[in-house]
């Protein structure tokens, strides 16, 4: 950030009074730019046996697969989010259920939520950022072609559970690895 959203004047990278870290804070009327994590709302939605994924069309990870998500939007619900970005990236129609995994990217100041969730119809498409949707049974996902690490862990978690029909919240974070700068991640 350079300019204050405020007044328009400069800015200083400093930590205010009473803080324990940097912050963008105008030089002239001295309000603090607070920048906090982005929330990213995931279905897992699922008929019978399969889950229903969706190949990227856009980057990061372009034609990787993927269950269908995204940010959130300013005025809306977790579950408003979540149903929204199902119909735009796969056009399809789901019943939220609870909470399933929660993950911590603060590497790229992220929260993951995934929601299970069950297909009401099975009328679904390719939406504008996504070049194909399928639904996938736990022997048939391409496991090397998925876009993101809390999607694979999700859906090892998802599949493992369905066995025992008990869907416990998993929790996890992400984070790089000092000595191989790779991300690794870590149940919580």
């Amino acid at each position: 950030m350079n300019f204050c959203t405020q007044c328009g004047e400069k800015l200083s990278y400093i930590i205010p009074h009473d803080d324990d870290r940097a912050r963008y804070v105008c030089d002239a009327c001295g309000h603090i730019h607070y920048q906090n994590p982005l929330i990213v709302v995931v279905t897992i939605p699922c008929h019978e046996d399969k889950v229903l994924m969706c190949k990227r069309a856009i980057e990061p990870r372009y034609g990787r697969w993927t269950l269908p998500g995204g940010f959130m939007e300013n005025d809306e619900t977790t579950h408003e989010g979540a149903l929204r970005e199902t119909r735009e990236e796969a056009n399809a129609r789901v019943r939220l259920h609870d909470i399933y995994t929660l993950y911590s990217l603060p590497h790229i100041n992220q929260v993951h939520l995934f929601f299970r969730s069950e297909l009401l119809d099975l009328d679904f498409s390719a939406g504008d950022e996504t070049m194909e949707v399928k639904l996938f049974s736990e022997e048939e996902i391409p496991w090397d072609e998925i876009a993101f690490m809390p999607v694979q862990a999700t859906l090892e978690h998802y599949f493992r559970d369905r066995k025992k029909n008990h869907f416990p919240m998993h929790c996890g974070e992400v984070k790089i690895d000092p000595s191989t700068e790779k991300r690794v991640l870590h149940p919580l």
